[in-house]
């Protein structure tokens, strides 16, 4: 499973939208310098953020962008489904029928159930996680991010597991 690259980059240009908000409005040309994205790809992104009410936007020479509501009533959860929809949404099954008007599995689908925890199981996360929340959270290194060198440390649970077999 993949998050794609307008919920990244949508949530990236929301959270520096966010950080910046106290001192004065952010332009298209200032976010897209920002967050290293073209300007027209930050144009499009902020278009689908102004809709969904997340951020509003000033015209004129002092102009940019804004939150458009106080970050602790802005549910991550519901940015990103504006950004690129859920998982597993209501009329899922009718637009992966196949070739068929109708899901052959209508009647008896194994992986409907799946689909539907899957789902369930994303929105106890990201429901439950505001902007203000995201933004109070130290900046830590990504997991993605270290080096092929760095060997990983070593899980706590594996010493704990050693004590047990010693004391066995």
């Amino acid at each position: 499973m993949k998050f794609s690259t307008q919920e990244e980059y949508g949530l990236r240009c929301l959270v520096a939208i966010a950080r910046n908000n106290a001192d004065h409005d952010l332009t298209i040309p200032k976010l897209a310098k920002m967050e290293s994205l073209s300007e027209p790809h930050v144009a499009k992104l902020l278009m689908i953020l102004r809709k969904g009410g997340f951020v509003k936007s000033t015209r004129g020479h002092t102009g940019g962008y804004t939150l458009g509501m106080p970050a602790e009533e802005i549910v991550i959860g519901n940015v990103l489904g504006c950004l690129g929809g859920r998982i597993y949404e209501k009329g899922f099954c009718e637009r992966h029928s196949g070739l068929s008007s109708m899901c052959i599995h209508e009647n008896c689908c194994y992986i409907g159930e799946l689909w539907y925890r899957l789902q369930e199981a994303v929105d106890n996360v990201l429901m439950n996680v505001t902007l203000a929340q995201l933004l109070s959270r130290e900046p830590r290194v990504s997991p993605l991010k270290i080096k092929p060198n760095c060997r990983p440390r070593k899980p706590v649970f594996e010493g704990r597991l050693a004590e047990r077999k010693i004391n066995v």
